[in-house]
Formats: structure tokens, C-alpha cells, sequence
């Protein structure tokens, strides 16, 4: 099974840039997309080749947005909302057998800070309280944009990025205490050393081709599912968004 998750900035603009090659190419299982900022009729007019899907769209057109799409059938499907309002559309959780698929756009604090205390205070807490009351039931995987930057071997300029969104000592921290709640960053589980390795490039001064990046974009599981997962990627080269697709293989 191959679970790719990709913040793939506006659903309809990716369409037209290799959207449907990089599915054909990679073939996922389940796709878990964030940032689709579409409404629910323009993304099943699209009719991606997967069996089952959930959008979740935000209140405000072109706006956030998330979905779920999968050749394998789940229980359910389950938008949450949590301290956003109005809805933002920012969590959609896929209930398989052996595991919860949590997809998640986490709020970003925004250039001027003006939305941290809301995400450090409201946000962060309440995600981090979901997920252990769902794991008591079976592991959960978490996937999507989380809007942080962990460690400083995380992005390209952390000397120079210490108090801009995304790298702040309060989302650092946010991070780490969902880290220490059970939660496993898969991918430095399989490469904690590896550097250069990002998911996300500003659109500005050839950032991308440069390879000027930040890694804000996570598969984390429940430690007790950790054995199920052989498999944790960064796929750079694929190309249509300012993120790139990540993936696990179970």
C-alpha cells in the first residue's frame, strides 16, 4: 500500500501542470491532498481516477480545502473541524481497518506572527487532544501540511528564519510536544542525518531550482504502527505546486 500526501496549491492550477502524470507514474493507493481551494462541485467535476473520496472546502472560495481520495474502501470518512471558524477545511479523517488516515492543513501563523498565539494557544492543543483520543482505539497516521519546520537541518537558512512563521520557538515546540505525545516523524525515522531533503519552496528567486527549501510537510504515526511502515519519501522532482508529494509504504 502507497500513501502520498501533497499540499498541491489550488486543485484545478495543478490539473494542468502534470497533475494526472504524477498519478499515473506513482500510482498511489491513497492520496491525501491539502490546499485544493476549490469548491465540492469543481473537484468532483475533475473525477479523479480513485474509487472513494472526501473534500472538505472552506467556507471562503479559493480558499484552504483538503481531500482524501482511495482505491481502498474505508469505514468511514469524517471531516473535522476544530478551532477554525468559519470552517477552513483543514481535517478529514479516513477510518481504515488497521489504522486511522488523519490529512491535515495546519493554519499558518502568517508573516506577521498575527495567527501564532491562536495556533500555539487553540490549535496545536486541540489536534494534538483529537489524535490521542482517537488512538485509543487503533494507531493513527498523520499526514499533510503542518506548517513547521522542526529542526534547524529542516530548512535551508535557519540562522536567518528564527522568528519568521513556520520557524518560531513556539511552533518548534508545538512540534516537539506532539512528537513526545507518540507520534513518529517517519521520515527522519528512516533518515535522521539526511540534509538538503525539503517540501516546500518559496515561489521567489529561483528558490526551488537552487533547492532554498523547507521540510513543513510530515507523515507522523503512532509509535505502535511504526513496523508497518518501511517506506518514507520526499519526491522533489515532481513538479506543479510550491510543495512537492511525500509518501509512506506499508
Amino acid at each position: 500500500m502507497k500513501i502520498y500526501s501533497w499540499n498541491v496549491n489550488g486543485l484545478r492550477a495543478v490539473m494542468k501542470k502534470g497533475f494526472l502524470d504524477f498519478l499515473n507514474n506513482e500510482n498511489p493507493t491513497i492520496l491525501c491532498l491539502q490546499e485544493i481551494k476549490c469548491s465540492q462541485e469543481q473537484a468532483l467535476e475533475i473525477n479523479l481516477p480513485f474509487d472513494y473520496s472526501s473534500y472538505f472546502v472552506a467556507e471562503k472560495k479559493g480558499y484552504s480545502g483538503t481531500a482524501i481520495l482511495s482505491n481502498v474502501k474505508p469505514l468511514s470518512f469524517k471531516k473535522i473541524q476544530l478551532k477554525d471558524n468559519p470552517t477552513e477545511g483543514r481535517i478529514i479523517v479516513g477510518d481504515f481497518d488497521d489504522f486511522f488516515l488523519v490529512t491535515v492543513y495546519t493554519p499558518n501563523s502568517k508573516s506577521d506572527l498575527s495567527r501564532l498565539k491562536f495556533r500555539r494557544t487553540e490549535w496545536e492543543p486541540s489536534f494534538r487532544e483529537y489524535l490521542k483520543s482517537i488512538e485509543k482505539e487503533k494507531p493513527v497516521i498523520v499526514c499533510g501540511d503542518l506548517n513547521v519546520a522542526h529542526k534547524e537541518i529542516d530548512l535551508a537558512n535557519p540562522k536567518t528564519n528564527r522568528r519568521n512563521a513556520g520557524f518560531t520557538d513556539e511552533e518548534r515546540k508545538e512540534m516537539d510536544l506532539l512528537i513526545k505525545c507518540g507520534f513518529i516523524d517517519t521520515f527522519r525515522h528512516f533518515n535522521p542525518n539526511l540534509e538538503n531533503a525539503y517540501t516546500w519552496w518559496s515561489y521567489r528567486g529561483g528558490a526551488r531550482s537552487r533547492n532554498v527549501g523547507w521540510r513543513i510537510d510530515y507523515f507522523l504515526c503512532s509509535e505502535a504502527f511504526l513496523p508497518k511502515i518501511k517506506a518514507s519519501k520526499i519526491h522533489q522532482e515532481v513538479e506543479g505546486s510550491d510543495h512537492c508529494p511525500i509518501s509512506i509504504n506499508l
